[in-house]
């Protein structure tokens, strides 16, 4: 009899990653010392990273091999997840080695080689590295360029080289495919991940558990049922200090072209034949070539701009009151746009897409509502104050589900009222759920993609939102919405127009 624990079929089993070193480019960035260096000790700290891992930066910095062993040290104490145990920083910090250089200086990059096949003979990394561009996007060509030229692009027998992304994948779908061709003539397409992190977020994925493993709600997944979908990315902070990359970008470009329509795409597809990446891409790739813009961008999309007002119990300034924005800057701060999707399962039922700074409170959500049920009945009935039942998705913070729907008040008369049905994460489960770039990292070094967005995903997302933004390049300056509100009055214009509302969550 097999022994069940060696099935490959069992999906419980925890996937580690074999013998492999990381790369990271842009190590002195927020990025990679709140995120990406943690989620790396969180990985080695759960046993998902081999024993002889390697973890290369490579920075201008005038750094020794201590000096970034005592940021990457810094970094995981401050902001790990898992707690800090001696002998998993033991372990992985003699795997630490660190570069010296400039993007456009080849002796770094022959270094950097050089590094890299020490790695392979003094750790057993086996020619198996990963490298992880968390710099700007304008620095992606040159370091591409300067990988393939020392040949650290070149893998070697069974070895494999593997290159992470960052987004935004270029600022429209010129800049994307321009920035596809310099990839593709570095890597193969099997090897390049670009990285959403939203995608590895633990509720998104649960997202295709909640359709497709459970009866109950897949039937009524359908236009037949749901009157219209909403999709929210809502941040309660501004810009911060992120001026310089923010402003020429906007909500539009920076949140709705990647997470949002990926957010879109996995709500609305169909069932793929299997969870490989072929296939669950392609169901994701047949939901943004079907969607349509609506032909009147003026009054089914809305933007704005943050004034001053009010941040938990704070008073905050507005856009042009932050550091570096300049007093012509038309830059969004909100963004919200209609899509249709004319086939069988969503016709009739819109999407409607926002996402906003400096808004009521921080959250991420799916919010399925619901068509009111045809009871006359309890549509004249007095007390029966029953609004649309809803099925809400909540991605971050407190990840779960909630469903809405009328249930009898306590009494000897018929009232009815609206009540909730919670699902939370943090209440079911006893393991907290792993950051996003813990499950994305693990994807990149196991070679897994389904996460992953390929091209053709990146393509049909800017075919989307460029006419969007072409058509807002017209309108001159977007609208001013109050801090601590939820947008700009255009966008409730946009929902009352179609009879709805937005959801306060």
């Amino acid at each position: 009899m097999a022994n069940p624990l060696r099935d490959p079929r069992d999906r419980r089993l925890p996937r580690i990653a074999g013998s492999c070193g990381l790369v990271m480019f842009g190590v002195t960035g927020d990025l990679a010392r709140k995120k990406l260096m943690p989620a790396v000790y969180d990985l080695a700290n759960r046993g998902l990273l081999p024993p002889a891992f390697a973890l290369t930066g490579f920075a201008r910095r005038d750094w020794g091999r201590s000096d970034f062993e005592n940021v990457v040290y810094e970094s995981v104490k401050e902001h790990a997840r898992t707690p800090f145990r001696d002998e998993t920083w033991e372990q992985l910090s003699e795997g630490i080695r660190f570069v010296q250089g400039t993007f456009d200086d080849p002796e770094a990059f022959v270094r950097l080689r050089k590094t890299v096949e020490e790695l392979d003979a003094e750790r057993g990394t086996g020619g198996n590295h990963a490298f992880y561009l968390s710099i700007p996007p304008s620095a992606f060509p040159q370091v591409l360029t300067q990988l393939r030229e020392s040949g650290l692009s070149d893998s070697n027998n069974d070895a494999w080289r593997r290159v992470v992304i960052e987004k935004p994948f270029g600022h429209d779908l010129q800049t994307a495919n321009e920035l596809n061709d310099v990839v593709s003539e570095v890597f193969p397409p099997d090897s390049v991940f670009r990285i959403d992190h939203y995608l590895g977020k633990e509720t998104v994925q649960n997202l295709l558990a909640l359709r497709f493993a459970n009866q109950l709600f897949e039937p009524i997944w359908n236009s037949q049922y749901v009157d219209h979908v909403q999709i929210t990315m809502a941040e309660d902070i501004g810009i911060e200090s992120r001026a310089g990359y923010y402003d020429g970008i906007g909500q539009a470009r920076d949140v709705i072209q990647n997470h949002l329509l990926q957010l879109f795409a996995l709500t609305a597809m169909e069932e793929p034949a299997d969870f490989g990446a072929n296939n669950l891409r392609d169901e994701k790739e047949k939901v943004l070539r079907a969607a349509k813009l609506p032909a009147d961008l003026d009054s089914n999309t809305a933007r704005g701009q943050y004034a001053a007002g009010w941040r938990g119990g704070e008073q905050v300034g507005g856009y042009f009151d932050e550091d570096g924005i300049p007093s012509d800057s038309t830059t969004e701060t909100y963004a919200a746009l209609r899509l249709d999707l004319p086939n069988r399962r969503w016709a009739g039922a819109p999407f409607y897409l926002r996402a906003g700074k400096r808004l009521g409170r921080r959250v991420t959500e799916i919010a399925l509502v619901f068509k009111k049920a045809p009871s006359p009945y309890f549509q004249e009935v007095e007390g029966a104050d029953v609004g649309n039942n809803a099925l809400v998705i909540r991605v971050q913070p407190d990840e779960g589900v909630t469903l809405r729907f009328g249930s009898k008040v306590p009494g000897s008369q018929m009232e009815v009222r609206d009540v909730t049905m919670d699902f939370g994460y943090g209440n079911a489960f006893t393991e907290s759920s792993p950051e996003a770039y813990e499950r994305l990292i693990l994807d990149v070094l196991l070679g897994d993609p389904p996460l992953f967005p390929r091209h053709e995903e990146v393509a049909q997302s800017w075919k989307l939102l460029d006419p969007v933004i072409n058509h807002w390049s017209t309108q001159g300056q977007p609208e001013a919405y109050r801090s601590g509100t939820w947008g700009p009055p255009s966008a409730d214009r946009m929902m009352s127009k179609d009879g709805r509302a937005w959801r306060r969550p």
